[in-house]
């Protein structure tokens, strides 16, 4: 039996109703949403003296569920005569009172400012099939006549779909006619429609509104206001505005009826951002992860993760993510992070303000309650203390943020990647005489792990005895916080550093902000990186080593670091000049491309008679060491040398108390040392 229209303009004619209640007979039809789904926004709004107008009542049991709850002043009126009959027949005995009568909306015979609250479940809907001259003449008839037939103060509570077009009348007719217009998504109809609709993905496909249009004498400006669904009502600023909002949940409820019916285990994790209306920055981004079924697994958990610790492995990357799935032990997991800029009161607001948004990404049939997780009591601390504009970088962020065990960390932060940590430091707090306290920048501390690598390698290039008379010259290309060249500057003394940075805003940052200090041993040059390297091999200044940590700016590309220019054969033919045959040049490679990473080994295998890689755990980053030392055409004398510089290293460290115990994991790293 075909009881949904074969075309949209059926829904305008009196005959497909009559014909589609006679083929119903006494089961009712309930478009979006029951009483139970919608009372709790029809009772904000309706009040039990109302006088209320049913528009387009059908056979829905709605004003009847109304009537049982205490409502007695209902007229309800439908342009079918067989829905009218059915009604009537069972209402007439059961609820005094109801009246129910054969009208069409358009041409109503009520006299004017006779009802306190027009009710539509559907019928605009019905009525809008099409964007057509006529179709539009008709609903402003049909606008007009709810207009004339309501007094001041009262209100047309519309149950909608909002398809664009709808949309777009509604926030051109109301305002206009001096209409307060609130949109409000109903998430327990959108729910309960999903969950009737299981074996039906087309249906319950479309998120659920009531507008609510409040009638004045006249109003200075437009009043738009937008809710998701129990959250606070929020003043939207224009007609776009609120477009914006809607269109947003219509998107993303697409997404979310996929997930009610489908697992994406073995699937890319599907992505969201929750922003609130009239705010066009993500509060909170959720990552949707599945696995298959298995004992011992709950069915859906959302993940909250503490402020400041988004950028951790764990949680910024697809494979830590599906490793705190597979820890967390749920079928279904939602990992939601907090994006900086905003406020967060508590643990206990975030969970209430999420609730509704994370009950939309469970599977359909869930009926116990979402368990909120996190490693943390609180939403963690983040503070900005400063933000800055670069030239060349763009927006910056210098924070702290509470990590792990209440460590407070302070990190500069490009907007253009804000899920990448630039620079990071560790922040101790020295008691002073009295009560005083002072902060201090931990230089023993390498928030990058690739760091570690790159100074076996400058370790290695200083010799077995370390002598502080014989220094060895460093240039480092990229200076960022600093963080790399004052962990050097402190554990290894006999060698001479040289700073390259091309934007003059990160040494003040470092300077100001991460204790960055330049003395003898130590110095900044303000300038393009490759320029330099370039008048070094024109005028014939040598270094023992060159090292490049510098990321691109185009985050577009498969290689983040280095920027691909810094790897053409010109450039390796200058770093060949500068390092001699006993130098070495080390390398940051961030690559997700894996072509990409081929063509920068031939590259740089090219270049140099010598390439060794260490490829870092749970990490995309790489470091590439390069000499054209004879010596080093077999691994074995590599993992013999960077073995050696690694353990010099280590007890370096712990002698300058700048670390409690090895820094190098030495047999894991020669175990993966490959050519």
């Amino acid at each position: 039996m075909n009881l949904l229209p074969k075309s949209h303009e059926e829904f305008a004619q009196p005959e497909y109703w009559n014909s589609f209640f006679t083929k119903r007979g006494e089961k009712a039809f309930e478009w979006y949403g029951e009483y139970l789904e919608l009372c709790e926004q029809i009772h904000k709004y309706v009040k039990y003296t109302d006088q209320i107008l049913m528009l387009g009542c059908g056979n829905s049991q709605l004003s009847m569920e109304m009537y049982d709850s205490g409502f007695r002043n209902i007229t309800n009126i439908d342009i079918s005569t067989v829905a009218i009959r059915k009604m009537l027949d069972l209402n007439g005995e059961k609820r005094p009172g109801m009246t129910y009568l054969q009208m069409d909306a358009t041409q109503m015979t009520f006299e004017d400012d006779h009802f306190s609250v027009a009710l539509d479940k559907g019928t605009l809907d019905a009525l809008f099939v099409d964007d057509t001259p006529e179709v539009q003449a008709t609903v402003e008839r049909y606008f007009n006549e709810i207009k004339r037939t309501m007094r001041n103060g009262g209100r047309y509570l519309c149950i909608t779909l909002l398809q664009e077009h709808i949309l777009r009348y509604i926030l051109n007719y109301f305002p206009r006619n001096g209409f307060m217009l609130r949109v409000v998504h109903c998430t327990d109809a959108d729910r309960a429609n999903q969950e009737k609709n299981a074996d039906n993905p087309d249906v319950g496909a479309m998120p659920v509104f009531i507008v609510v249009a409040t009638k004045f004498k006249a109003l200075p400006t437009p009043i738009l206001e937008f809710s998701l669904g129990k959250d606070k009502m929020q003043r939207v600023q224009n007609a776009e505005e609120l477009t914006n909002a809607v269109t947003a949940v219509q998107k993303a409820a697409l997404i979310c009826n996929g997930l009610a019916r489908t697992s994406i285990a073995g699937h890319k994790e599907v992505v969201m951002d929750l922003c609130q209306p009239g705010d066009s920055k993500p509060r909170y981004t959720v990552y949707i992860l599945d696995q298959p079924p298995a004992r011992g697994l709950g069915k859906f958990a959302a993940f909250i993760v503490p402020q400041g610790r988004e950028i951790e492995w764990l949680f910024a990357t697809t494979k830590g993510r599906e490793k705190l799935q597979s820890s967390a032990k749920y079928q279904r997991l939602a990992v939601v992070t907090l994006h900086r800029d905003q406020t967060y009161l508590s643990l206990d607001s975030v969970r209430a303000e999420l609730a509704d948004s994370i009950k939309c990404l469970a599977p359909i049939g869930l009926t116990e309650q979402i368990p909120f997780l996190s490693i943390a009591a609180d939403v963690g601390k983040r503070q900005t203390l400063v933000s800055g504009f670069s030239q060349i970088s763009g927006e910056f962020r210098i924070e702290e943020v509470e990590g792990a065990e209440g460590k407070v960390f302070r990190r500069l932060i490009f907007l253009s990647n804000q899920f990448v940590i630039q620079s990071e430091a560790l922040v101790k707090t020295i008691k002073l005489k009295g009560k005083k306290e002072r902060k201090k920048i931990d230089f023993g501390y390498l928030a990058c792990q690739h760091h570690l690598y790159m100074s076996a390698g400058v370790q290695l290039i200083t010799g077995p005895k370390n002598n502080p008379n014989e220094l060895k010259d460093v240039v480092v290309v990229g200076l960022g916080g600093g963080g790399l060249c004052s962990f050097l500057h402190a554990a290894v003394p006999n060698v001479r550093l040289t700073a390259v940075e091309i934007d003059p805003i990160m040494l003040e940052v470092a300077e100001q902000y991460f204790e960055l200090k330049q003395d003898n041993r130590f110095h900044v040059v303000i300038d393009d990186g490759l320029a330099f390297l370039d008048v070094c091999k024109r005028e014939e200044i040598k270094f023992s080593a060159v090292l490049f940590d510098v990321d691109s700016k185009d985050s577009s590309l498969g290689m983040s670091c280095p920027p691909k220019s810094f790897l053409e054969p010109a450039v390796l033919e200058n770093i060949m000049s500068i390092i001699g045959d006993k130098g070495l040049f080390i390398l940051n490679l961030v690559c997700r491309d894996e072509v990409l990473r081929d063509e920068a080994l031939v590259q740089l295998r090219a270049a140099f008679k010598s390439v060794c890689c260490y490829k870092l755990d749970e990490e995309i980053n790489e470091v590439i060491y390069c000499s054209n030392n004879e010596k080093y055409k077999s691994i074995e004398e590599w993992k013999k040398d960077l073995g050696a510089a690694a353990r010099r290293l280590n007890t370096a460290t712990r002698e300058k108390k700048l670390y409690d115990d090895d820094m190098l994991e030495v047999t894991e790293f020669l175990n993966d040392l490959k050519m």
